[in-house]
């Protein structure tokens, strides 16, 4: 399982801010955890970059139980 954390609009959305998600790489986890959350998380992962250990994540990257991923919404405002 990969930590997942939800930021902003995400965590919003989830209802959660963070969370161990299964999965064997991004993609996997990102798919377990529109199913977790539903429709409304579904909406803003759509629009959100998603980050692997700090860095920008590819959806196809593997991930262990040790790896963080973050779901980052984009951010509005002046």
């Amino acid at each position: 399982m990969s930590r997942l954390i939800l930021l902003g609009p995400a965590h919003e959305a989830a209802g959660i801010r963070r969370d161990d998600v299964d999965g064997s790489s991004v993609s996997e986890v990102l798919a377990n955890a529109r199913t977790r959350y539903g429709p409304n998380f579904a909406a803003v992962l759509a629009v959100s970059t998603v980050w692997l250990n700090g860095d920008t994540a590819t959806l196809t990257q593997p991930v262990g139980p040790s790896d963080e991923i973050a779901v980052v919404p984009p951010v509005s405002g002046g």
